[in-house]
């Protein structure tokens, strides 16, 4: 018999939380809420925070059918005394018990005085990992709800909720809180904890358990937030408060009270319980809701002000492009995101993919209307990265900063932008290289091919090298001007790369970009070369097959990767530095403010005059 973890506690074995033995207790029962379904040659068991499937013989639900009535009413010592020891009854039971007790789904049986409320004993019994201690946590819990209102709808949903779980409740008028904000705090053995429920626009929210002053906070920026993302999208329900139904404020004020309790009780915060892939772990969670259509769901958010030490978290930079990706995708989410999120929308994806986020402008004055980014890359996923990075340059100061997902990542852009902005400034005293030296590369090939045969583009391509005996080439897409001229035409792309076929290749890439870009009507300027500096974050983990040879992307990027630290210290040697300066650490002081953001979920943020080198 063999069991196959799922869910939260697939991680959790080796170990039972229950009777902290590893084993099971003669005490021990079957967590309440736990859903039983037998099969053909097994049973399937889910648990309020995992599931375990048990598969491998026909005797499994027989077994099942012998132990569930103990398991359930407390009597499992009775049951076992009663099996011969050593009988392959007594054993199968035994390895049975083994796996409830390893993923988490037996508890021990309720001591004399677990908790007076059967109702509250049974939901700390089915999450936490110790209920005696739960209980005896929320029996010193005094709980508090504000409000502007204290007989409005929402306070007097979140004292119900408090006072169901257990907890003696007082109600307290704040003038200072908004019509639709409540905010409800905890007192106990521990540390004070708040977390506060409210409404901005037509979406609600619930915040994150915090202190008091982290729980005011987050309200007013995510109220801000949401009010602003209502705005942007025109929802009626915005100008229309009284229409908000009242079972969405009683569903919102008891999700608040529900986190507050598993706050005061120490017990797995809700946000948790969903293993949703979207949520970042160390970055706290909010609850957003919509009425119409009913939907709530949690969101990774780091509010503007980080008051409590957890808000101030750093993650470690991501492993790959996956993992920058879903740390984007948070950052740029529609309603609580505080950046643009770079999406394909209604844009063409042949035969160049593209993507294209919109900037928030100024909120008044003539400059007051948003700005959209359009960009292009191999593939959607890199030109995502490639946009976002972008829009948190332009966000924070073009001049100033480079973004980057990876310290490595953020270093090989800006040197490339460093070094195309030298080589442009410096006209070239040699003659292009010969293109026999590049015009082989199978990238460069479909590019260029796709550029002036399938798009039509006249145009130019030259590729020169950054200095004398350097392994850096930079390589220039010009349109080719009507008629005789002796000038150059516009610029369409640029690349600096280690080999000519690269540059070669992503000029030509970036000229079809550029190209589909304008003939899909998008607004957009060429932006500066990138090239292969997210080659490593896209080739990590990721195995190539051996028939992947350079014409091929996958195939492409890892040979890019392998090149990428060596070509990052050739542009640092070019550029005349000292030694690579690292990134200060961050001092006691909060990292606030966009750059702060950014770095709190992983990426880098360099100081371009200095740190790039």
């Amino acid at each position: 018999m063999t069991g196959e973890p799922t869910g939260q506690d697939a991680e959790d074995t080796g170990s039972n939380r229950a009777s902290g033995s590893g084993r099971p207790h003669p005490g021990d029962r079957l967590r309440p809420g736990t859903a039983v379904t037998p099969l053909r040659a097994g049973l399937h068991l889910r648990g309020r925070r995992g599931s375990l499937t048990l598969e491998g013989s026909t005797a499994v639900p027989v077994v099942w059918g012998l132990l569930e009535e103990p398991l359930r009413t407390g009597d499992l010592a009775g049951f076992r005394e009663g099996l011969e020891p050593g009988s392959a009854v007594r054993t199968a039971a035994d390895t049975l018990l083994g796996q409830l007790a390893d993923h988490d789904l037996l508890v021990p049986a309720p001591p004399a005085a677990h908790h007076p409320d059967p109702a509250v004993a049974r939901w700390i019994d089915a999450t936490a990992t110790r209920p005696a201690d739960a209980a005896a946590l929320l029996a010193t819990a005094r709980a508090e709800v504000l409000a502007r209102d204290p007989a409005s709808p929402p306070a007097t949903a979140a004292v119900r909720a408090l006072a169901a779980g257990g907890v003696p409740v007082t109600l307290t008028p704040d003038p200072d809180l908004p019509p639709d904000r409540i905010l409800l705090t905890v007192r106990g053995a521990g540390p004070d904890r708040a977390v506060a429920a409210g409404r901005g626009g037509a979406t609600g929210y619930v915040t994150a358990p915090g202190s008091t002053a982290q729980a005011r906070a987050d309200a007013a920026a995510l109220e801000a937030r949401l009010t602003d993302a209502t705005d942007a999208t025109g929802t009626a329900a915005a100008a229309q408060p009284h229409k908000i139904p009242g079972t969405f404020t009683a569903l919102l004020a008891g999700a608040a009270a529900h986190r507050l309790l598993c706050a005061a009780a120490r017990l797995p915060d809700p946000a948790t319980e969903a293993d949703d892939p979207r949520l970042l772990p160390g970055i706290p969670a909010v609850l957003l809701a919509d009425a119409r259509p009913a939907h709530a769901d949690h969101h990774s958010w780091l509010g503007p002000e980080r008051i409590d030490a957890d808000r101030r978290v750093r993650l470690a930079p991501p492993a790959g492009l996956a993992e920058a990706l879903r740390r984007i995708a948070a950052l740029g989410e529609r309603r609580c995101g505080p950046l643009p999120a770079p999406l394909p929308g209604e844009l063409p994806q042949l035969p160049v993919p593209l993507a294209a986020c919109t900037l928030p402008g100024p909120a008044t004055g003539p400059a007051a209307t948003p700005r959209t980014l359009t960009g292009g890359g191999p593939r959607l996923d890199l030109a995502r990265l490639e946009l976002f990075c972008r829009a948190a340059e332009l966000l924070l100061g073009e001049a100033a900063f480079t973004v980057g997902a990876d310290p490595g990542h953020a270093r090989g852009r800006a040197l490339r932008h460093a070094a195309a902005r030298r080589l442009a400034a410096a006209p070239h005293r040699r003659p292009p290289l010969d293109p026999a030296r590049w015009s082989g590369h199978p990238q460069l090939r479909h590019w260029w091919t796709t550029l002036t045969g399938r798009l039509a583009v006249p145009a130019r391509l030259e590729v020169h090298r950054a200095a004398p005996h350097a392994q850096a080439y930079r390589a220039v897409v010009r349109r080719t001007p009507p008629g005789p001229s002796s000038g150059p035409g516009p610029l369409l792309g640029e690349a600096v790369e280690a080999t000519p076929g690269d540059a070669a290749a992503f000029a030509a890439l970036a000229a079809v970009t550029a190209s589909c870009t304008a003939a899909a009507g998008a607004p957009g300027t060429p932006p500066p070369p990138s090239g292969g500096a997210a080659a490593p974050l896209a080739a990590a983990g990721v195995p190539t097959a051996a028939w992947e040879d350079p014409g091929w992307t996958g195939g492409w990027l890892a040979d890019l990767a392998g090149r990428e630290e060596a070509f990052r210290d050739t542009l640092h040697r070019l550029s005349g530095a000292g030694p690579a300066i690292t990134p200060p650490a961050p001092g006691s002081a909060p990292d606030l403010g966009l750059a702060g953001l950014l770095r709190s979920f992983g990426f880098t943020v360099l100081h371009t005059a200095g740190e790039a080198r």
